[in-house]
């Protein structure tokens, strides 16, 4: 028989722990507290549609002050002035220049060979100066005619005087009964024949001068043309040697050393290095706000120049519009060609401006809506939205200073009405 442990059991009297129970009464009210705080959070948590971690997105806040609505890009210079360089006439081509010469204007930086122009040329000049000397003879021969026709008048004119002289003689004679009548009708015959012959050589005088004078001028129009075409082709002959434009630097050849080319070929072309722009490219989106004559800033080498848009492109190319800015002073001396620059165009400035950092948003939405983030719950809300810069939005109603809405990621929500936002 096995004894039990009963004689050796006995009761232990536990007395109650005051502080104890305090702090269970302590630590249940403060579990009740937050259960109470929490309880809206809570309950908006289990009301969103989906949850979203907060790594997936993108937050800013609606914040008033200046918006500058303006264009930034790369820009690379170009000459303004580029002008190229064509052969007038077919021929073998002498170079004088190679390409990245420094030229002055009127420089000759190459030579057309055109042995049967230059030909044409000498063969015209001959013409003309074949005209030319029947030109000065018919002046000779209309002076030696004019001079004949005088003297014809002049002895006319003595001729008349005498015949008028012996008429009066003989009819004084006549009177004295020293002649007869005979005598007095032959002297006015005489005087008649003389006045006839004095008459036709004025006439022929007169007509002579004016034939005189329609010949010379006939043969003198002739000469004139023919050197209007010695003129045209001295012309085409200076123009085989091909002289620059303005003052610049060569900047490509076409063609190699004593090539042989044809008419209207090109040669090659000069840089004016005076007259440089700056080409950039801009988002078709901004194109439709850019405007001739805006301004801007180019900024390159460590310096800040100001800009002028100067030309815009017609056409889209690529979802891009070509645009030119030209400097507002003297060109700067140390650019060259197709160098990179930094160009900022201005579009818009104001001040005290409601905007928001732009972000995706705009575009996943059409800028009718954005979600607000607040105690971790992101609530759609209907917005307006203005003008948009490169990173700036402009609000105009649906938002207000300090909101903190999600600007990138929100096609995670799946247009949802309110999403919680996890940590």
């Amino acid at each position: 028989m096995i004894r039990d442990t009963s004689a050796q059991d006995r009761l232990v009297e536990v007395k109650p722990n005051r502080k104890r129970r305090m702090i269970l009464i302590g630590g249940g009210v403060v579990v009740l507290g937050l259960v109470v705080w929490l309880a809206p959070g809570i309950g908006r948590l289990f009301s969103a549609s989906s949850s979203v971690s907060s790594s997936r997105l993108a937050f800013a806040n609606v914040e008033r002050g200046p918006f500058v609505n303006d264009i930034a890009a790369e820009g690379n210079v170009v000459a303004a002035v580029s002008p190229t360089m064509y052969a007038t006439y077919g021929g073998a081509v002498t170079l004088q220049v190679h390409a990245g010469d420094t030229v002055k204007k009127n420089q000759v930086l190459a030579v057309v060979d055109s042995p049967e122009l230059r030909n044409k040329l000498a063969q015209e000049q001959s013409k003309a100066d074949g005209m030319q000397v029947d030109f000065l003879q018919a002046g000779v021969d209309s002076r030696t005619k004019s001079s004949n026709l005088q003297k014809a008048y002049d002895n006319a004119q003595i001729d008349q005087k005498s015949a008028e002289t012996n008429l009066s003689r003989e009819q004084k004679a006549a009177a004295a009964g020293a002649a007869t009548g005979v005598e007095v009708d032959q002297a006015k015959d005489a005087l008649e024949k003389a006045r006839i012959t004095f008459a036709h050589a004025k006439s022929d005088m007169g007509m002579n001068n004016d034939s005189s004078k329609f010949n010379i001028q006939a043969k003198k129009l002739a000469h004139d043309n023919q050197m209007l075409v010695v003129q045209d082709l001295q012309r085409q002959v200076d123009d085989l040697n091909v002289k620059s434009p303005v003052d610049g630097q060569v900047g490509q050849l076409f063609i190699a050393e004593r090539a042989t080319v044809a008419k209207d070929a090109k040669l090659l072309s000069v840089i004016d290095l005076s007259a440089l722009q700056v080409e950039m490219q801009v988002p078709e989106s901004f194109a439709r706000e850019l405007g001739i004559g805006m301004t801007g800033e180019i900024s390159g080498n460590g310096n800040t120049w100001k800009g002028i848009v100067s030309a815009i492109s017609p056409e889209v190319v690529n979802g891009e519009v070509s645009a030119r800015l030209r400097f507002a002073g003297e060109t700067p001396k140390q650019l060259r060609q197709n160098q990179r620059l930094s160009v900022r165009v201005l579009l818009d400035k104001r001040d005290n401006v409601l905007t928001v950092q732009r972000g995706s948003f705009v575009d996943e939405s059409g800028g009718s809506y954005a979600y607000v983030v607040h105690d971790g719950i992101a609530t759609k809300t209907p917005i307006r939205v203005g003008t948009s810069s490169i990173d700036k939005v402009e609000i105009l109603g649906g938002l207000k200073e300090g909101d903190r809405i999600v600007i990138s990621g929100t096609d995670s929500f799946k247009n949802a009405t309110t999403v919680a936002i996890s940590n």
